[in-house]
């Protein structure tokens, strides 16, 4: 009879520490699934942004060479992303299935365009490229700020001076003639 308690505990004993470890075995199933789940996900974003960036091949190919703004890439990383250049980029929405081309600017991320659809995103950055090379344009042709001040104006600061001084010049003169005139 004293067999029959022992049994029961040692089964119990050993129960007990079997569940957690089938817990803990399914929990790093899940665990690993998640991870992967996570890792496809970012493999799909990066899939579809490599198809975005042959998508825009043609337009960045009529781009001329002596045209240096655009520095067109992909970054992997936490957040894929396809930059057009310094200050734009495009990423993929919270459905991971959505374009999103924004850029950043001094007062914070504007979004450009959004879409589901490619076509839609590689109109958005060919829009964005012209402005961008006619802003260029715009820089390079209005001439440096001193070209453009030829006419010369004399110092306002320099005849207020010039005023200045010859006005305390006489005051003092007055008072001093004012001065011996009155010492008899």
């Amino acid at each position: 009879m004293s067999d029959g308690p022992n049994i029961g505990r040692s089964v119990a004993e050993t129960a007990k520490p079997l569940r957690l470890r089938e817990a803990l075995w399914q929990a790093r199933i899940e665990a690993a699934d998640r991870t992967g789940v996570v890792v496809d996900l970012r493999d799909a974003e990066m899939a579809r942004l490599e198809i975005l960036n042959e998508a825009l091949d043609p337009l960045f190919a009529q781009v001329p060479d002596q045209i240096d703004l655009f520095d067109r890439g992909l970054s992997k990383g936490d957040t894929p992303r396809l930059w057009i250049d310094i200050v734009a980029h495009v990423l993929m929405g919270r459905d991971k299935r959505m374009y999103r081309f924004v850029q950043d600017t001094r007062h914070g991320r504007i979004v450009l365009a959004e879409s589901h659809d490619s076509a839609a995103i590689v109109k958005a950055v060919t829009d964005y490229v012209a402005r961008r090379m006619i802003e260029r344009e715009r820089a390079i042709s209005v001439p440096p700020l001193w070209e453009q001040a030829e006419v010369k104006k004399p110092p306002r600061g320099l005849w207020t001076f010039a005023f200045g001084f010859i006005a305390g010049v006489i005051v003092l003169f007055g008072f001093a003639l004012f001065a011996a005139l009155r010492t008899p």
